[in-house]
């Protein structure tokens, strides 16, 4: 199956589609200490936002950082990045990830940018999973983020098969819709035995600049109450701010202003609770190891 027109020779490479898959036990990535994946129950709450930001204040706090933009149908990632360029293919067939803010990236995005969508069934997501996971020179880091599609499909069934998950957030609104589609990611995680590290709420409320007065446009709190209610750690919630989205509109992530910009502030508070809870589980499932 073609997913362009008329596709060049390195794009041929970038996704290899023409071998059958032969399952594998999941397999850690030489270099890569921890690998969490960011999801949520359904689109449009902003888990791509929460991914990204996250992972650039991972980097800003110290951390060598890698993103992987596993939505292959709604590959956002480029756009907020402001990172357009096709990554090089190196010798082996291996793949060589951009670096944009300081972190490296793989994205479906930079194969096919534009508006022209991807077309491809189960198999096809599997196996861009696996190359971007396996394929990719990723060399060391400290943490993998992978921003999952929202929903609870074939690429987080292929992201479990293929590598050991240190752990996975899930991002909701607080609105009982989004709660509701949350609970199912939360259960979701469980059955495929990745570990919570926990929930964040995002556009958890809004201050109008005019007269300071907060409002709940989706609610507020729900998250939190959501996270209690099947005993996971909450991560923290992020306002509403239109600085947040020009950010991400702009190619410049709110993130970038450091950890003592209001608006980047709940970033870093989530990204610090994130690496705890991922080092925590890290050693846990270390322990587990050592005694069988």
């Amino acid at each position: 199956m073609q997913i362009e027109a008329n596709p060049s020779q390195p794009r041929k490479d970038f996704i290899n589609m023409a071998h059958a898959h032969t399952p594998q036990p999941p397999m850690p990535l030489p270099g890569v200490a921890h690998i969490v994946a960011i999801g949520s129950g359904k689109g449009g709450v902003g888990k791509t936002t929460v991914a990204v930001n996250t992972a650039l204040a991972l980097a800003k706090l110290g951390y060598q950082v890698g993103l992987i933009d596993a939505d292959i149908y709604g590959p956002n990632v480029p756009l907020m990045l402001g990172s357009t360029d096709q990554p090089k293919v190196l010798p082996n067939n291996r793949i060589e990830p951009n670096t944009a803010h300081g972190i490296k990236v793989i994205s479906v995005g930079f194969l096919s940018p534009g508006d022209k969508p991807l077309v491809m069934r189960g198999p096809m997501l599997h196996q861009i999973i696996r190359q971007f996971l396996q394929q990719v020179e990723w060399g060391q880091l400290d943490f993998l983020i992978v921003d999952l599609p929202p929903g609870t499909g074939d690429v987080v069934i292929s992201l479990v098969q293929t590598v050991p998950l240190t752990g996975a957030a899930v991002v909701s609104t607080p609105s009982d819709v989004a709660l509701q589609d949350a609970r199912k990611a939360i259960e979701m995680f469980r059955e495929v035995k990745a570990p919570i590290l926990g929930v964040v709420e995002n556009m958890s409320h809004f201050t109008c600049p005019h007269c300071q007065e907060i409002i709940d446009i989706f609610s507020k709190g729900g998250a939190e109450r959501t996270a209690r209610d099947f005993g996971v750690p909450f991560l923290g919630s992020v306002e509403l701010v239109p600085a947040i989205r020009e950010g991400g509109d702009q190619g410049q992530p709110i993130a970038l202003a450091g950890p003592d910009s209001p608006q980047a502030k709940p970033f870093y508070a989530i990204a610090r609770a994130l690496a705890e809870n991922a080092k925590v589980q890290a050693a846990k499932a270390e322990d587990v190891f050592e005694i069988n």
